[in-house]
């Protein structure tokens, strides 16, 4: 894991993003030990694969949590789970009810509800990871992702990080969405 982090055009899907998911996994109360651990693996796999020219990394990643976790004592309902959370950044839509996978995707997008210093580098950071896509491209597709978050009901799967993040992630992202048109 340390080495697929820090693989070379990694800016922002790096071993900082990881250590900044898992503060604000630290921070969520309520969490017996068992769900802590899942959600501690998910974070660290969730991005483990990670190519901005792919469109499976999710599921990439999830087969690397796949193979590792048994060695790491996980049991098979534990890998499973860990596998489905995993799959779930990759669109970020979570079923009703859906605890875990709720905290682990408000976690995934807590940057977006970040102050806008911290939006703005991760904004850079993601723009870099994307330096293969021409300038004209880049700022139609970021658009798009950018205006989908705006238009779903909302951001935050979790209703605390809703709470906390959502008013400035819907802030950054019209700001962000602003400069790309």
């Amino acid at each position: 894991l340390e080495a697929a982090y820090a693989e070379p055009g990694r800016r922002y899907h790096s071993r900082r993003h990881i250590e900044q998911c898992l503060a604000w996994l630290a921070g969520v109360p309520g969490l017996d030990a068992g769900d802590r651990e899942i959600l501690t693996w998910a974070i660290w796999w969730h991005d483990a694969a990670y190519d901005a020219m792919a469109s499976d990394n999710e599921a990439r990643s999830a087969e690397l949590a796949r193979r590792a976790l048994p060695g790491l004592g996980a049991s098979a309902v534990q890998v499973d789970e860990v596998a489905r959370l995993i799959l779930l950044t990759a669109g970020h839509q979570v079923p009703a009810h859906d605890r875990l996978g709720s905290i682990l995707v408000s976690i995934d997008l807590a940057i977006l509800g970040a102050a806008p210093a911290d939006y703005d580098a991760y904004a850079t950071d993601v723009r870099a990871e994307y330096a293969h896509v021409p300038e004209t491209a880049w700022r139609k597709g970021r658009a798009a992702v950018l205006q989908r978050f705006l238009d779903a009901p909302v951001i935050y799967a979790d209703p605390v990080f809703r709470d906390h993040l959502e008013a400035q992630a819907r802030a950054n992202l019209s700001r962000e969405l602003a400069s790309l048109t």
